[in-house]
């Protein structure tokens, strides 16, 4: 039997304005007479940048079923929208700016959406894991804003509006209606994607791991095709098929009611599950959290995830305990994923936006939603649009003082990023710069790729990167060497740019967004006074790398030599990335250093990147500088968050105040 496709949609004729002026959202929530717009929004007076902590703030995700419609759009900054207001209001369409969906690749946030009855979200552009998670679940998106006047005539809308400039992949997803009918007739041999056809050509390290990797015949397993190029649609193999705490529940859930209760994970070996992100969760929970079960909520996720993978065969990298408490985790999973489990030339998918960190060792890896990781673990096989790649030349050498994080906040606040040309693009950094950067700084490059838009981060394996990868691994150097693969010289790139890492001073990406980067230097004159800071944060998988650890411990560890310690009135946090990070602290005697100067030393979990930890702000007013890597309204707390390097982050923490790192002389 043929699977059903949509033919067309007609959605409720009521549509939720996202506008600028929190006071015109909630009006037209209030469900007061009069309360429906009598005229669209002028598209420049539409919210840009919202991002997936705002439709499902952190807490709201604890919940991985239906409940989550009453939890749509709460984290909304301005605080216009309250507990069910979304569902009660029967909006058929939500409508806002630029780049609605950027930050976390969580699918609660689409699915709140969709939960609560919206079928169709218009804006002017889309960021491309929130696109693909709507697509995975059915809810239909559009930038074309012609189509809310056709809603609210009460037309039924042809799908083929919503499928318009989508690769035919992706435009099957949608016809069916979502990722799981797609596969269901895929499996039953219905459909199929249209074959690879793309003749030989120059590729970039993306397109090169991406080709070796297309699946050509699922049901002969055969693997890799000549070329791809930018805009082909196919199912690529995963080497490394990831998921934590935080959203396997949703994602097995999914699986077991997409193939049934006795469903396997296909190659489980090379399936792995963590247990990083909510572990200290209990001791920041607010007191309406609290009393709302969220605790209980919360606990059963980890509870869900253990006796999947425990039925599945899946190892999972759990909490670690000491005196018969849990104190941590064996590490988050980003850096675990580049410490123990990827590989150059290797293909890795992970239920976080953050997955693109391991791209420092030369592998393609990007986050997905809870579909699509539900579908790979059945499949082994991840959809994907090939994207076109952007060329970063790296050049000289950071000056001391300035670290990586400062190059990347200085990469996201050019216009090129910030204006979204390049969203879902791959970023490919190389040249003589990048040599002079070790892996864990690489890594803090990739990882805020995605900060940028972006689909991914990736470099290209050199002499030290191959010494790193197989020190780490306990590998020979020829082995780890033999799995690199490189870009072609004549790669065609959809733009190029140069860094000049020279140049670069320490940075800060004022709140809101992390692509709102400024040099410190030049915030202070404008402002024309010290901005002081309530809380220091140094850790998450961005800032608790060993390389992050040094740092700390360099400025932290010269300020005790000279008798100071953390300012009054500020609460400095310095956490782990990972156990292996923890012992080499141990070995250079940082841990004690970091508690004579007045910090508090915190073991590896995720935490305050997600509200979910030591370290989170507790009131509006509250200011915090933090070596994470987004800042969006509500990420970290209600308080003003601004992002720095490891560098400034431990220096701002002696000032009170936001300050550069002041200690570094050339020669030191």
């Amino acid at each position: 039997m043929t699977a059903p496709r949509r033919a067309s949609v007609r959605a409720n004729p009521r549509v939720l304005w996202l506008t600028k002026d929190v006071d015109v959202v909630a009006q037209q929530l209030s469900g007061d007479p009069g309360s429906e717009l009598e005229q669209s929004p002028d598209p420049d007076d539409l919210l840009d940048n919202i991002s997936t902590d705002e439709i499902t703030p952190a807490w709201s995700c604890y919940y991985y079923d239906e409940t989550l419609a009453r939890f749509c759009l709460v984290g909304l900054r301005g605080g216009p929208v309250r507990p069910d207001q979304v569902r009660s209001g029967a909006f058929g369409v939500i409508a806002s700016g630029r780049s609605k969906g950027c930050g976390s690749s969580r699918e609660t946030a689409p699915y709140s959406e969709l939960a609560a009855g919206v079928q169709i979200v218009v804006a002017r552009s889309f960021e491309k894991i929130y696109a693909q998670n709507c697509a995975n679940i059915g809810l239909l998106t559009s930038t074309d804003f012609g189509l809310v006047e056709r809603v609210l005539r009460g037309e039924a809308i042809p799908i083929g509006e919503f499928t318009r400039g989508l690769d035919r992949l992706s435009a099957d997803v949608v016809e069916h209606g979502g990722l799981f009918q797609y596969n269901q007739a895929r499996l039953r041999g219905e459909v199929a994607p249209a074959p690879v056809l793309t003749a030989a050509r120059p590729m970039t390290l993306c397109e090169k791991i991406v080709a070796s990797h297309a699946v050509v015949d699922a049901s002969t397993g055969q693997i890799g095709v000549p070329a791809v190029a930018p805009g082909d649609s196919l199912f690529v193999r995963a080497d490394v098929r990831f998921a934590h705490e935080y959203v396997t529940p949703m994602a097995q859930a999914q699986f077991v009611a997409a193939f049934g209760p006795a469903a396997r994970i296909a190659e489980p070996e090379s399936v792995f599950m963590f247990r990083d992100h909510l572990l200290f969760l209990s001791e920041v929970m607010a007191p309406a959290h609290v009393a709302m079960g969220l605790r209980e909520q919360a606990a059963e996720l980890a509870t869900v995830q253990a006796a999947f993978a425990a039925r599945q065969g899946v190892r999972l990298f759990g909490a670690i305990e000491r005196d018969g408490r849990v104190v941590g985790s064996e590490g988050i999973c980003h850096l675990l994923v580049i410490e123990r489990l990827a590989l150059p030339g290797q293909l890795v998918v992970g239920t976080d936006s953050h997955t693109c960190m391991a791209g420092a060792l030369g592998c393609l890896a990007f986050g997905v939603g809870s579909t699509d990781m539900a579908n790979a673990w059945l499949t082994r096989d991840a959809r994907l649009a090939v994207p076109a790649t952007v060329r970063v030349e790296l050049r000289g050498r950071l000056r001391p003082g300035v670290a990586a994080k400062d190059a990347a906040l200085h990469l996201l606040s050019q216009p090129y990023w910030r204006g979204g040309q390049g969203i879902g693009k791959v970023l490919e950094f190389t040249g003589e710069g990048a040599a002079a950067l070790s892996l864990d700084e690489r890594a803090t490059l990739t990882n805020m790729a995605v900060e940028a838009g972006g689909f991914t981060g990736i470099f290209e394996p050199d002499e030290l990167g191959v010494r790193a990868i197989a020190r780490e691994r306990g590998l020979p150097d020829e082995q780890v060497r033999a799995r690199i693969v490189r870009a072609d010289p004549d790669a065609s790139y959809a733009e190029r740019f140069e860094l000049d890492l020279g140049a670069i001073e320490p940075m800060v990406a004022t709140p809101g967004d992390p692509r709102n980067g400024v040099p410190l230097a030049a915030l202070r004159r404008a402002i024309g006074r010290e901005i002081k800071i309530d809380i220091a944060y140094g850790g998450s998988c961005t800032g608790g790398k060993q390389a992050d650890i040094d740092m700390y411990g360099r400025v932290l560890g010269r300020a005790l030599d000279r008798g100071q310690r953390v300012a009054p009135g500020v609460k400095l946090y310095v956490q782990f990335g990972s156990q292996r990070v923890r012992r080499h602290a141990e070995e250079r005697g940082y841990i004690e250093v970091f508690a004579r100067v007045g910090a508090r030393v915190l073991e590896p979990s995720c935490g305050a990147c997600i509200q979910a930890g030591p370290g989170v702000s507790t009131r509006e007013d509250e200011v915090t500088v933090s070596a994470i890597n987004r800042n969006f309204p509500g990420r970290s707390g209600p308080g003003r968050v601004y992002l720095a390097s490891p560098l400034t982050v431990a220096a701002s923490a002696l000032a009170g105040h936001l300050a550069p790192s002041d200690e570094w002389k050339e020669g030191d």
